[in-house]
């Protein structure tokens, strides 16, 4: 039944408002008694909003801050959008991008690091300032800081490419420096004494590292449908992180190996354990089952295996240096050097192995 004024309608023990706003109708319910009083105000608010229309004044979220479509308004909104609705609202449109493993860390960092720094804060409010100060005082590394930027930035640039926002804070944030880790490949001796420590698949597995070059997500993921004997190579298509299958970690990662003699060895050893072609080629002897990440690995296999050998305990990616510098000092060439190591191009060759390299006579 309509209340007497144009736009307002009486819906039960409610009232319900109707007008159009950017070409659209728009209805708002009142959870009001449609008394006289009532119904009189509420003629006055509609007349109010039509006003307010007709001179380009009109603000929905404050006529209607609860309403479904001021939620929605609120996202073109810099001033009344917080940065804590659009990061969850952003995680949300990426969970059908992004891998598992990508969305976890993304999750992290917005749910444990921005959310509790910036949740107060709309979006217009956020300045290059403010995340600096806020990096400043964090405990962690530069790269674990430039890795919870990332939501922050992915989010303001959306917003600025979809000209909600006029200018994006973030481009003034340049990402820190990392400090260059300085490679400490093992001798062939800590090598030796190394695999002397192990037995069976933890011996196979180990061997396999440090003859392939494989990064340990790349090597708890390799399947025997992914090893040709008879070319005398692996495929290197996943990596497994956090007990999560994905690509590798760049387009380049997805290589093909060589097998050197002490890499096929393993593999022939190893295939009196796992030989089915769907079966991951290494799996964790205690459970007969596949690895499910890289600590099990370290904290079962490797670091008691250097306590055993007296070796002074480098992380398991040394592996992945041993085999570079290893091939690197008996003469190969940096560019295929480079393809093995799964590298786009030669360049970081010869900025982390450069020393490596015999110098041309």
């Amino acid at each position: 039944m309509d209340a007497g004024c144009r736009g307002l309608t009486i819906r039960g023990n409610s009232v319900q408002l109707s007008f159009t706003f950017q070409g659209v109708r728009c209805r708002e319910t009142i959870p009001m008694p449609p008394t006289k009083t009532a119904l009189r105000e509420l003629g006055l608010k509609l007349q109010s909003i039509k006003h307010e229309i007709k001179i380009d004044t009109f603000d929905y979220l404050k006529h209607f801050p609860f309403s479904k479509k001021a939620k929605q308004l609120r996202k073109t909104r810099p001033d009344r959008y917080t940065i804590a609705e659009g990061l969850k609202d952003w995680l949300q449109r990426a969970q059908s991008r992004c891998q598992q493993s990508t969305l976890r860390d993304y999750t992290s960092a917005i749910y444990y690091h921005l959310i509790p720094t910036f949740s107060d804060l709309t979006i217009s409010e956020l300045t290059a300032l403010k995340v600096k100060e806020w990096l400043a005082d964090l405990p962690c590394s530069n790269k674990r800081k430039n890795n919870l930027l990332i939501p922050l930035r992915q989010f303001y640039d959306e917003m600025f490419h979809d000209e909600i926002i006029d200018k994006n804070p973030l481009t003034r944030v340049k990402n820190l420096p990392l400090e260059t880790r300085e490679p400490q490949p093992f001798t062939p001796d800590e090598v030796v004494r190394i695999l002397n420590e192990l037995a069976g698949q933890e011996k196979n597995l180990i061997q396999f590292a440090f003859w392939t070059g494989l990064r340990t997500s790349e090597l708890i993921a390799l399947r025997w449908q992914d090893v040709d004997l008879e070319q005398n190579c692996i495929h290197v298509r996943v990596a497994k992180v956090r007990n999560y299958l994905k690509g590798t970690k760049t387009k380049s990662g997805e290589r093909t190996i060589s097998l050197q003699p002490q890499a096929r060895e393993a593999l022939l050893n190893q295939q009196t354990t796992t030989k089915n072609p769907e079966d991951t080629v290494f799996d964790d002897p205690r459970y007969n089952q596949p690895w499910k990440d890289d600590q099990a690995i370290r904290k079962t296999v490797w670091i008691p295996a250097l306590k055993k050998a007296n070796i002074k305990y480098r992380n398991p990616y040394q592996t992945r240096h041993t085999f570079a510098s290893t091939l690197l000092s008996r003469g190969e060439n940096p560019m295929w050097v480079a393809q093995q190591m799964g590298h786009k191009d030669w360049g970081m060759i010869i900025k982390v192995y450069g020393r490596w390299i015999p110098k041309s006579k």
